[in-house]
C-alpha cells in the first residue's frame, strides 16, 4: 500500500552529500559508490551554504553532512560553522578513520552529534567489508574518543549477511559506552545493487523518505534520501531547494516510496538517515531515536 506523506510545507532533516571522496571503498554495499579517486561533485562551497540558509527558511531543524568522508571535503570546516550559527543542529556522518585535532574541537559543540559505520568486532572482517586495511582499528580509536569527549554519537551496523559478527559488534559497542546503535540489512543500491546485479527499487527503501526530510547530492539534485539517490525531483543547481520541493515531480517520486502501515511504530530504516518515526520532535511508543 502507498500512502502519500505531507505535503512538504517544512523540511525537519536535510542531508547534504557533499563528496563522493572517501578512503574506503566498502565494495559490497557502499550506497554512494564512494571510493579514494571519486571527486566532490560540482556543487561548490558557496551553493552549500546557500542550501544550508535555505533549509533554515524552510523549516529544518538538523543537517546532515555525509558522503563519501565528508571530512575530505576542502570546505568542511566551514559549512559546519555555517550550519551551527544559523541555528541548527549538525549530525557528521564519518568513516572516523581519520580526525584532525581541530575537527575535534568541532565535534564538541552542544549542537553537534556524529554517527559512523561499524561493521564487525573482528578488525579483519571489518576491514575486509571497508576495503581498507586498518580501518577497524582506526574507526574503534575514534569511536572510544568521541565517547570519552561526550561526544553524541550514533552507529549504524550494516549486516552483509554470512555469518557476520553484527550481535557482537553491537555488545561491543554497548561495551563502549555507544548507546545508539541500529542494525540494518544492506540495501540494494550502489555498490550492493551491482554485485547483486540488479536494479535499485523503492522496495529497498525505508518507507519514510521524502517525508519532512531529503537528500541533496553532490552534482545537485534533490533525492529522497540517500539511499532513495535514484528517486531525484530537479536540481539546486537551477532553482530553488523551495521550488524542488513544491514541484509535482516531487510530490510523484515521495508517493512512489511505499509506507509502512505494519504495527511496528519503528521499523528497520536506511541508516543513516533514520530521523523521521522516532526522532525528539516526534515521540511516540518508541520513545526518543537520539537526543538530537
Amino acid at each position: 500500500m502507498t500512502i502519500a506523506p505531507e505535503a512538504p510545507t517544512t523540511l525537519r532533516f536535510l542531508s547534504l552529500e557533499i563528496t563522493t571522496r572517501c578512503q574506503l571503498t566498502c565494495p559490497s554495499h557502499c550506497y554512494a559508490q564512494a571510493g579514494p579517486t571519486r571527486g566532490h561533485g560540482s556543487m561548490t562551497g558557496q551553493d552549500w551554504h546557500r542550501l544550508i540558509d535555505e533549509a533554515v527558511a524552510l523549516g529544518t531543524t538538523t543537517v546532515q553532512l555525509i558522503g563519501g568522508e565528508p571530512t575530505q571535503h576542502p570546505d568542511f570546516t566551514a559549512l559546519v560553522e555555517h550550519a551551527l550559527q544559523v541555528g541548527l543542529r549538525v549530525r557528521v556522518y564519518s568513516n572516523l578513520v581519520r580526525i584532525r585535532q581541530a575537527h575535534w574541537r568541532l565535534f564538541e559543540h552542544p549542537r553537534l552529534s556524529l554517527a559512523t559505520s561499524y561493521h564487525s568486532d573482528d578488525p579483519d572482517e571489518h576491514d575486509m567489508i571497508t576495503g581498507l586495511r586498518g580501518s577497524h582499528t582506526a574507526t574503534r580509536a575514534n569511536l572510544v574518543e568521541a565517547v570519552r569527549r561526550g561526544i553524541p554519537v550514533k552507529v549504524a551496523i550494516v549486516d552483509l549477511g554470512g555469518g557476520q559478527r553484527v550481535e557482537q559488534a553491537r555488545a561491543e559497542m554497548q561495551a563502549l559506552g555507544v548507546h545508539q546503535i541500529h542494525v540494518d540489512a544492506v540495501r540494494a543500491v550502489g555498490n550492493a545493487a551491482t554485485v547483486r546485479a540488479v536494479l535499485p527499487s523503492t522496495s529497498a527503501l525505508c518507507g519514510r523518505c521524502g517525508d519532512k526530510k531529503a537528500a541533496i547530492l553532490p552534482d545537485g539534485d534533490v533525492s529522497v534520501c540517500e539511499i532513495g539517490r535514484f528517486l531525484t525531483a530537479g536540481s539546486v543547481k537551477s532553482a530553488s531547494l523551495a521550488s524542488v520541493l513544491a514541484s509535482d515531480r516531487w510530490t510523484q517520486i515521495a508517493a512512489s516510496v511505499p509506507r509502512h502501515t505494519s504495527a511496528d511504530p519503528c521499523p528497520p530504516d536506511c541508516a543513516p538517515n533514520d530521523d523521521s518515526a522516532c526522532g525528539p520532535d516526534n515521540p511516540g511508543p518508541c520513545g526518543p531515536a537520539d537526543d538530537e
